[in-house]
Parts: C-alpha cells; sequence; structure tokens
C-alpha cells in the first residue's frame, strides 16, 4: 500500500507502474492521480491509438484484460483507465478475480491499467485483497478527518507555489470543510486573479471566493460560542438583509451539528483544547472555540438550544406558525444567547 503523496511523486519524477489500484471514500486523491495518467503518460498524438477509458458499469473484467494485453500501436506504452471500477459487472465473482489476479502475475510492461475503484475499499482480509495490494500500487484514500484539513490545505497551496495565512485556512476549514475537490477548485479559480502575489489571505477568499470574513455562519457560531451578543446580531442583521446569499435552513443544519458536537464535547471527561482536539479529532480553531463553549454552555442548556433549533426548523419548514425566516433567526439567537 502506498500514499496519495507518495504516488504522485513517483508519477511527476516520469516513474510509472503497470498496475494501479486506487480505492476508498476520498475521490479527490483517486481523481488526482487518475487525471495526471490520463493527461501526461502519453503524448498527444499518441493517445488516440493508446488511451482508453472505461466504466465498470458497461464492462466485464475480461473486457478490461483484453485491452490491458493489446500492444501499443507506433508508441512504446498505452493506458487503459476504469473508471468507476466498483461496479465492474463480475468483479466479484470467483474467476473474474482469478483472471485478474493471473495478469497482475505477469502484466504487460507495455501497458499502464489503473482502476478507480471509488467510494468504496476492498476487505483487507480476502485473497483479492492481498493479491492486488501486493502485485500493484495498492493506493487507501481515506477522507481527511477535521483535524488534518488546515496543514493539508497550507500543504496543497504550497505544492502549487503559493503560501496562505492562517485567517485565510480558517475560512476554507469552516466554510467548505473536508470536501477537498472544491477547495481545490475554489483555490485555482482564485489564483488566476492574483497575478504576482504570492500568500494567500482572507481578502482574497472573501473577493474570490465569495465567503465574508467577518458575515458568515462560521462567524455566527464563533459570536454564540463566546456569547458576544453584538456581534451576532450584526451578523443575523447582514443575513436578513442578504436572504438569497444566506439561507437560514442550510445555516440551521449547521448551528444543529454544532450544538449536538457540543453535546458530545461535554460529555468528555477532560474539555481542554488538546482533549477535545485528540478525541473528537477536530481541528485547532474548532477544538479552542468548543473549549470556550463549553464553559458557557452547560450540558441541560445545550439540549435546550437543540430543542429550539429543532423549532426553527420546522418553522421554516412552514410547520406551526407564519413568520419570516429573518424573524425566525432572529427569535432563535435571542433564545440560544438569553
Amino acid at each position: 500500500m502506498q500514499s496519495y503523496d507518495e504516488v504522485l511523486k513517483e508519477l511527476k519524477s516520469g516513474k510509472y507502474a503497470t498496475v494501479y489500484f486506487l480505492q476508498g471514500d476520498e475521490p479527490f486523491f483517486i481523481d488526482q492521480i487518475t487525471g495526471y495518467i490520463e493527461k501526461n503518460a502519453l503524448d498527444e498524438a499518441a493517445k488516440g491509438f493508446n488511451q482508453v477509458i472505461m466504466y465498470g458499469k458497461d464492462i466485464k473484467m475480461q473486457d478490461i484484460l483484453n485491452n490491458a494485453r493489446r500492444y501499443p500501436m507506433m508508441s512504446d506504452r498505452q493506458v487503459v483507465i476504469v473508471k468507476e471500477a466498483k461496479d465492474i459487472q463480475d468483479f466479484d465473482k470467483a474467476e473474474s478475480q482469478n483472471m485478474f489476479i493471473e495478469y497482475l502475475k505477469n502484466p504487460l510492461p507495455s501497458t499502464i491499467l489503473v482502476l478507480a475503484y471509488k467510494y468504496k475499499s476492498l476487505d483487507g482480509r480476502k485473497a483479492i485483497a492481498k493479491s492486488i495490494d501486493k502485485l500493484t500500487v495498492m493506493v487507501e484514500a481515506k477522507k481527511l478527518y477535521e483535524n488534518q484539513l488546515p496543514d493539508w490545505i497550507k500543504n496543497h497551496i504550497k505544492s502549487i507555489g503559493y503560501d496562505i495565512n492562517e485567517k485565510a485556512v480558517r475560512m476554507l476549514v469552516d466554510n467548505i470543510g473536508n470536501n477537498l475537490e472544491r477547495i481545490h477548485n475554489e483555490v485555482s479559480k482564485m489564483l488566476i486573479n492574483l497575478k504576482d502575489k504570492k500568500t494567500i489571505d482572507e481578502h482574497d477568499i472573501q473577493e474570490y471566493i465569495g465567503i465574508s470574513k467577518d458575515y458568515n455562519p462560521f462567524e455566527l457560531q464563533k459570536a454564540l460560542a463566546v456569547k458576544d451578543v453584538f456581534k451576532a446580531n450584526q451578523i443575523v442583521n447582514y443575513f436578513e438583509a442578504n436572504p438569497k446569499n444566506n439561507p437560514i435552513i442550510p445555516l440551521i443544519a449547521l448551528l444543529f451539528s454544532y450544538y449536538v458536537k457540543l453535546l458530545q464535547v461535554l460529555e468528555l471527561p477532560d474539555t481542554s483544547e488538546k482533549s477535545i482536539a485528540r478525541d473528537l479529532k477536530l481541528n485547532f480553531f474548532a477544538s479552542k472555540e468548543y473549549a470556550i463553549a463549553a464553559k458557557n454552555y452547560p450540558k441541560a442548556r445545550v439540549i435546550q438550544i437543540i430543542h429550539y433549533l429543532r423549532e426553527a426548523d420546522l418553522r421554516l419548514k412552514g410547520v406551526d406558525g407564519n413568520m419570516e425566516d429573518g424573524q425566525i433567526l432572529r427569535e432563535l439567537i435571542f433564545k440560544i444567547l438569553h
């Protein structure tokens, strides 16, 4: 088993293996490796004859192996990429697995075969998984924990020649979460506008990605954590004045998740920042905020707030009353704070 970083480093150095098996629940890592091979393993002139893209739901194992055993035309190598490999029609059958293992024991040296087995992983105890791990470049693409995101963002941006300050990292983590594909896409669009600037800051995030550094759901969450009544009301006013950009139902869902997580924090024997970060796999920013909130909100109060959030959600959906969205939010925030 190799890591995403190791494999990408080898590819960028021009070192290609004969078979890649890319599995796991983080599609970004799988797409990045697959995309690099698809784009760079062959020059444009050779791709027409020597690059085959297949989709699992349309094929059987024999189709893959027939293509893998072809010799390249007017090129040193060919590339066969199987996308949605978890949907290969007969992959779970013993006969197909045995055929695949036999090919792996003696792969055609001129073929680069890539199986993108996204959103799923093989059972490591089974013979097919053990054989694939031994005979291919196998990558397990795992979702990042929240506490791993800040470092990943910094390293990812550094790898493309830029730096980013802590406030900008926090804004990306808080507003996008661990959707690595979206983070990558948003940063890529932003970099087009930076010109000669090499360090991304919170102003760039606000201007080019559209996340307000002062008035966003996570700043409201922070204001509630520290019981900053003035700041919370400023943000509510902003949301009420800009309803299209700040829909209330997703905000209620976010606050619901926040207070449910706070309830988990309050169940911990130790509610220090380090303990929260370790036990709940939260990043530094979040663990610090939860540690403060844990001092401001006793368990019984948090349970009551969760009830208020459910009540507000029902009202927003037209149950029990006919209030405007802004009024519902204003009343909710008042109840939380008072």
